[in-house]
């Protein structure tokens, strides 16, 4: 916990940086992406860096100067992401003491069922000791306006958590 605390106190500050790993390979995620940044940049959401990064190029030193993070995948085959695991297996040990506790939200988007993908992230996060503190947005086939909306609210919400 001591790990913790010191990650904790070199990262205080007057800004917060919330951390968004994405892995958009479609336009169906892009929409779904482009709505999350949109939320989470709201300009009525003050001292909140928003650092976008794809889940190939995040490293353990993102998530380390992050104070809280979004996390967004396709499901495939059943899954998140080779990109989100990978981004996951580069950062779960060099990261596990150090953000336990942090906030999080996700979302996820896939052809016809996205409940591996949901089911591995919750399971992810949950060693990690994240705390999961807005509704995650999973949608099936193209999402509609109601989806992107959802979108937004993650965005925000999950940005708005961290302000001073």
């Amino acid at each position: 916990m001591a790990c913790a605390a010191a990650a904790r106190t070199a990262r205080s500050g007057a800004v917060a940086t919330l951390l968004i790993v994405h892995h958009t390979p479609s336009p169906n995620c892009q929409a779904m992406f482009e709505a999350v940044v949109s939320g989470a940049t709201d300009p009525d959401i003050e001292d909140v860096r928003v650092v976008r990064v794809p889940a190939l190029s995040a490293t353990a030193s993102d998530v380390l100067a992050a104070d809280g993070f979004l996390l967004g995948t396709p499901a495939n085959l059943g899954y998140m992401s080779g990109a989100l695991k990978h981004f996951f297996d580069q950062v779960y040990y060099p990261c596990l003491d150090a953000t336990r506790g942090r906030p999080f939200g996700y979302w996820v988007h896939g052809g016809n069922d996205v409940t591996g993908a949901v089911r591995g992230i919750e399971s992810i996060t949950t060693g990690l000791g994240w705390r999961r503190t807005a509704e995650a947005v999973t949608v099936t086939g193209e999402p509609d306006k109601g989806d992107l909306e959802r979108c937004w609210e993650l965005g925000a919400t999950v940005a708005a958590g961290l302000m001073g």
